[in-house]
């Protein structure tokens, strides 16, 4: 065999290793998935979330892809208990899903006086809208929310 016939193959090898697909993000993802059904009640797989920064806070939608007007109600009965809980500083939900404490939420935590969380009605599920006028608390949440964003694959 010629010497280089000997590196290319070695190199095909080596680049076919580069892109073998990368399971455990999938089954990350897939954990995020079914502890989010588990604590929201409804298919994640059915279900758009939305996590968008804004000037004074941001918002978080979750909204069914199907018609399925109990996963709808579910996700706004879900939708109220989150600003509810958020609103006290209580971020243990998020924190079971992803299954980490999440970004931006110890800051959250502390400036929950300086935050309003309003749960609102959309025609397949609720948002969360957050406001707050407080430098320290937006930086918090649009760091939570790029969080969400990415581990939820909500981009």
């Amino acid at each position: 065999m010629r010497p280089g016939y000997i590196l290319l193959v070695a190199s095909a090898f080596a680049c076919a290793g580069d892109s073998a697909p990368d399971t455990s993000a999938d089954t990350a993802f897939a954990g995020v998935q079914a502890r989010g059904h588990e604590a929201m009640g409804v298919d994640q797989y059915t279900s758009g979330h939305r996590f968008e920064p804004l000037p004074d806070g941001g918002r978080i939608e979750l909204q069914r892809d199907t018609a399925d007007h109990a996963g709808v109600e579910t996700i706004r009965a879900h939708m109220r208990a989150i600003a509810a809980r958020f609103s006290q500083g209580d971020f243990t939900i998020p924190g079971f899903v992803h299954a980490r404490e999440v970004p931006g939420t110890r800051v959250m935590a502390e400036r929950k006086a300086q935050i309003s969380y309003e749960a609102r009605e959309l025609a397949g599920g609720a948002e969360v809208r957050i406001r707050t006028t407080d430098a320290a608390a937006i930086a918090a949440v649009h760091e939570f929310l790029a969080f969400q964003r990415g581990d939820h694959r909500a981009h």
